[in-house]
């Protein structure tokens, strides 16, 4: 790996600011900034509260967070272990090159090892070659056979109604 310019570390309650500014940044980033409507304290309540359902790193620079890796616990019923879902991963175009960004991954893939998890997994927009390709750098491979699928909104909202006649 290269030399990393910066440091990667565990997210603290003062970081919450700065990770809602980098969620927004990865989704103007995404062009999807109109359905970014996360908010600081939703942040602090998922990573802080009482019952944490996410988890975060943060890369540091210059004494500033620059980058962040967002990710909760999810689990293979075919390994019968717990793997990590990386929600997020996003460098500021400014710190991007520096190593930051496969530190964090790196971070991530070590919290794997440590636990006995047998998975990192995560989704990149078919678009994003820059990212397709940094992933492939470092060994990921695409699971191209797998289609996402999300139900939001109205959709949702009719399937709940199901549960409850």
């Amino acid at each position: 790996m290269t030399h990393v310019s910066g440091t990667i570390r565990r997210a603290e309650p003062t970081d919450v600011d700065a990770i809602c500014g980098l969620i927004r940044e990865l989704a103007e980033y995404e062009k999807l900034l109109d359905q970014c409507t996360v908010l600081p304290h939703q942040i602090h309540a998922a990573l802080f509260g009482s019952n944490p359902s996410v988890f975060a790193h943060v890369a540091e620079s210059g004494g500033r967070v620059v980058g962040t890796a967002i990710w909760f616990l999810n689990f293979s019923t075919w390994d019968g272990v717990n793997g990590i879902y990386l929600e997020d991963l996003y460098v500021q175009p400014a710190s991007r090159g520096s190593g930051l960004g496969a530190a964090l991954l790196a971070a991530l893939a070590a919290e794997c090892t440590a636990e006995g998890y047998t998975r990192l997994s995560w989704s990149v927009l078919d678009w994003n070659t820059p990212s397709i390709g940094f992933y492939e750098s470092l060994g990921a491979v695409a699971q191209d056979e797998w289609t996402t699928f999300r139900m939001t909104g109205t959709a949702l909202e009719a399937l709940a109604h199901r549960a409850s006649r």
